[in-house]
């Protein structure tokens, strides 16, 4: 995992053929705008989350986000005990987030 500032952040993400981006907050909070293309996983729904990831495809890399980067860096590191080899935490979150904004 790699805890990465937004500007880095993006930067990868914008480079990188490989990218999945994962939003891990609530309905609640994705009510408010996420960022574009974005696949929406509460991390809240405990085995549901688990099996959300499963279905994922492990060669991918991901770029994770929550509201702050706090529950962000949980899943990146869920994640890296399933087998995901490239996890990339947003720091800061959504909260700080300067880029674009589509509504869910």
């Amino acid at each position: 995992m790699a805890d990465l500032p937004q500007q880095q952040w993006a930067e990868e993400l914008s480079n990188d053929n490989n990218a999945v981006i994962l939003d891990v907050r609530t309905d609640e909070e994705t009510e408010e705008g996420i960022i574009p293309n974005a696949i929406v996983a509460d991390i809240y729904q405990g085995q549901e989350f688990i099996n959300q990831l499963e279905a994922l495809d492990k060669s991918k890399t991901y770029y994770v986000y929550c509201r702050s980067g706090g529950r962000s860096a949980q899943a990146c590191a869920i994640m890296n005990q399933l087998g995901f080899a490239n996890t990339k935490n947003l720091l800061g979150g959504f909260s700080e987030w300067t880029g674009d904004v589509s509504n869910n």
